[in-house]
């Protein structure tokens, strides 16, 4: 479907491996990683992983106190990020609050340190002494709730709650209301915050990685015949994406061009990915960018390090793209971000086409010949990249895939 271009104009990160976006982007081209032995959790009976990628939360210490009365972790992480993204984009704060700017955000859950702690409380001591702005905190939508309230925004607010593509979604459903006239400026990302029951979630499916709890550096292990499961983390980025008129007018710097989204459900199993479905999603994002396969230079996965979900989604590339185009994960450097994962990765996605160089996926010694014949990028390259494909799949056959161009 035709409709007006969509530029992207800010970009705000904060990861396990920085506090910025520049931060996130120099430690991934050295090659550094986030993950972490957790030794409070070892305090959780029969958890069997010790790993997650904690971002440092040094920038949360500027929020005030009064400003983050509703906010859990999440939703600070998410304001960190989407502040560098409005500062980044140069959006005025009378342009933010006019209701022109809209939102569409998103993360797996709520704050779950916050409703941990609510619940103890409730199971302990009843409703006496709980505080009323707890649920505020781990409501489903508290990131986007409090973005809003945070900045003053009066426009749209969107949430995608829909676990690992949460953030894509977001940025998918800004990219629709600009292409087809429905806003001119959005605010678009997701956010995560580290919490041993999501990494009890996984671990009870045995999705974790449990063979590297002394050896952090050698985990999660994308694609790799000795991975043995994902590794949780947190973080948050936010997309600022403008009309490309408008944001030309204005003098903004384009970073990239959203050129293609497609999005569907593989209506098939819970937990376990459909080959078919993936492909589908990206079919849709090819045919919306009315764009072939062979237009697109790299593929940044969704591979967080499970058996079962990196060989489907290897097989899913395969049948696009065969193995013509280099493809990696960024998930041994990060982890798995889940929520925040679409909009971080998609912002390294897009710097590696503007700095011209592809990051390889970490911990990838040997690819499992269970996995498809992918041209698996296992060096840091030097490559001209036009166009790029990020890739996020989620529990309950949640599929996307964005495409960026250079500009």
């Amino acid at each position: 479907m035709k409709g007006r271009r969509v530029a992207v104009t800010g970009i705000g990160v904060v990861s396990p491996i920085g506090d910025t976006y520049a931060e996130t982007l120099a430690s991934l081209r050295a090659g550094r990683h986030g993950i972490a032995v957790m030794p409070e959790w070892n305090a959780i009976p029969h958890l069997a992983t010790r790993l997650g990628a904690p971002a440092s939360g040094r920038p949360i210490a500027h929020i005030s106190k009064k400003l983050s009365r509703t906010m859990g972790r999440v939703s600070q992480l998410a304001t960190v990020a989407t502040a560098e993204a409005i500062a980044d984009a140069g959006l005025a704060a009378d342009e933010i609050t006019s209701g022109a700017v809209g939102l569409a955000y998103g993360s797996t859950h709520g704050s779950s340190s916050a409703s941990e702690e609510w619940i103890r409380k409730l199971v302990t001591q009843g409703f006496l002494g709980l505080a009323s702005t707890t649920y505020l905190k781990f409501m489903s939508h508290t990131a986007a709730a409090n973005l809003a309230l945070y900045f003053g925004l009066r426009g749209r607010v969107t949430t995608t709650c829909a676990a690992c593509v949460s953030a894509s979604q977001a940025i998918g459903a800004a990219y629709e209301a600009i292409k087809l006239g429905v806003s001119d400026v959005m605010i678009a990302g997701g956010a995560e915050e580290l919490h041993f029951s999501h990494a009890g979630v996984f671990d009870i499916m045995y999705a974790t990685s449990r063979a590297y709890n002394d050896a952090p550096h050698l985990a999660p292990r994308p694609f790799d015949a000795r991975r043995d499961g994902l590794v949780v983390g947190e973080g948050a980025g936010t997309f600022v994406v403008e009309e490309w008129e408008r944001a030309k007018a204005k003098g903004r710097r384009i970073y990239a061009e959203i050129i293609g989204y497609g999005t569907n459900c593989d209506g098939t199993h819970a937990t376990n990915p459909s080959s078919e479905g993936m492909s589908q999603a990206m079919r849709l994002a090819l045919a919306d960018a009315n764009l072939a396969a062979s237009d697109v230079h790299y593929v940044n996965a969704h591979a967080t390090g499970t058996v079962i979900g990196d060989a489907a989604e290897s097989h899913a590339t395969a049948l696009l793209f065969g193995d013509r185009v280099p493809v990696s994960s960024l998930k041994g450097h990060l982890g798995h971000t889940l929520g925040a994962c679409g909009a971080i990765e998609a912002a390294l996605s897009i710097a590696m086409m503007r700095d011209g160089f592809i990051a390889p996926t970490r911990n990838l010694e040997a690819p499992d010949p269970k996995c498809a014949p992918l041209d698996y990028v296992r060096e840091l390259r030097e490559r001209s990249l036009a166009v790029v494909m990020s890739n996020k799949f989620a529990f309950g056959g949640l599929n996307t895939s964005l495409l960026f161009r250079r500009v």
